[in-house]
């Protein structure tokens, strides 16, 4: 497995907070709702349910993520509809009574000799997916 990190991001809301707005992921569309338009067509086409994030893609098709794991330490969501097989976590480390730091992650399988290949791309997509949730949160 290979995994990407994004860099962490502190939000003003205690962890368990966070945790809470996570577990189900429909409370999150009101928060896309209330983006800026430049902001929401960087997100692109998403859909949620109660436990699945779809993401449309035109270059794969949709990917859905099933939340797999939610504790008040982190989400993991695990791809039911992926090229190859993939994790994304989003974890809430408290930095304060009312603070959390924020950061996202993608584990994916991939072979060694496509790594340098697809590298900077899921790296790109980890940075994104974890501004997206300090957004969201």
């Amino acid at each position: 497995m290979a995994k990407y990190s994004s860099p962490a991001t502190i939000v003003n809301r205690p962890a368990t907070e966070l945790a809470a707005k996570f577990s189900d992921f429909r409370q999150l569309q009101a928060a896309m709702d209330h983006m800026p338009e430049s902001e929401r067509s960087k997100v692109g086409d998403v859909e949620f349910t109660e436990d699945t994030i779809t993401i449309k893609t035109p270059q794969v098709g949709d990917i859905r993520l099933r939340a797999t794991e939610r504790t008040p330490e982190r989400i993991v969501m695990t791809a039911e509809s992926s090229p190859v097989p993939m994790s994304m976590i989003v974890e809430f480390k408290p930095v304060g009574a009312d603070s959390t730091e924020v950061t996202g992650a993608l584990d994916v399988e991939l072979p060694m000799m496509l790594r340098p290949l697809v590298g900077p791309t899921l790296q790109k997509a980890a940075d994104q997916f974890g501004t997206l949730f300090a957004k969201l949160a």
